[in-house]
């Protein structure tokens, strides 16, 4: 009993330093500036204030809300197309050079991102995709090397006698892919679908370089927006972090089951 005790103790100790700073995230969000200083940080305002999701609503925060939206959305379908027939072709067509081929593209993975953003950024310039939604979607739609690498090594996994028994019948290609191979990889493409989702919703930096309009302005840029010439409106940032974080935390909610099978897949593949 004192060493299940002891778990518990230090179980709950990290999920509270877990927790503890969504928390506060709440509790600042519904603060005015006044009450932010006259509380202690971990205790909430009585009465709360909605006075600062009230101008975060003047300052346009919705329309980069639906940015968003539309953003992750794209990149989640094109990621899910794009990267299932790239990987089908890795792992289950033959041709010239394909291992030499994957291995190179995956080499990809050991390149820090910010290395790549300043020749990505004149690629863009040189097509005039600047500030516009191609600009913003086409490097990331079309797949991701780590994508790419987890299904390939999921339909390596399916056994090839299936695909025979297909071509047998007089399936080709495609066919074997959508009638057989994706029924059978639908936790692969859950797993996909949900880090896509979280490192597009997330994603700070290309949007911030390529984007300079509020048309195309997406709601991590708006956050970073927030700050003033003088001084961080603190309560205003909370309440920007807080709309930011409620979908990610409907996500969880609702996708939990989904979401703690695509970490078993991740790690068993």
């Amino acid at each position: 009993m004192l060493k299940k005790s002891a778990i518990y103790v230090v179980l709950l100790a990290g999920a509270f330093l877990s927790i503890f700073p969504y928390l506060l995230v709440v509790l600042t969000a519904f603060k005015s500036r006044g009450r932010l200083n006259a509380t202690k940080p971990w205790l909430p305002a009585f009465p709360p204030s909605l006075g600062n999701i009230e101008r975060l609503l003047d300052t346009g925060f919705p329309w980069f809300l639906g940015n968003t939206l539309v953003m992750t959305a794209a990149l989640t379908a094109g990621q899910l197309v794009f990267t299932t027939f790239a990987a089908y072709a890795f792992a289950r067509m033959r041709f010239r050079g394909r291992e030499a081929l994957f291995w190179v593209y995956m080499a990809t993975l050991m390149v820090p991102a910010a290395v790549t953003v300043i020749p990505l950024f004149l690629i863009m310039r040189q097509l005039g995709l600047v500030n516009t939604w191609y600009g913003l979607l086409v490097p990331y739609l079309l797949g991701t090397p780590y994508g790419i690498f987890l299904m390939r090594q999921f339909f390596r996994g399916i056994p090839a006698g299936l695909e025979d028994a297909a071509r047998i019948d007089g399936a080709g290609p495609l066919t074997t892919l959508w009638r057989i191979i994706l029924p059978l990889s639908r936790p692969a493409l859950g797993t996909l679908a949900i880090i896509t989702v979280i490192s597009s919703w997330n994603n700070f930096m290309w949007p911030m370089i390529i984007t300079s309009g509020d048309d195309t302005k997406v709601i991590t840029v708006a956050l970073a927006g927030l700050k003033g010439a003088v001084g961080v409106d603190d309560t205003l940032m909370m309440a920007g972090s807080l709309i930011a974080l409620v979908p990610m935390v409907a996500i969880f909610i609702f996708f939990q089951r989904y979401i703690v099978r695509s970490v078993v897949l991740t790690g068993l593949k």
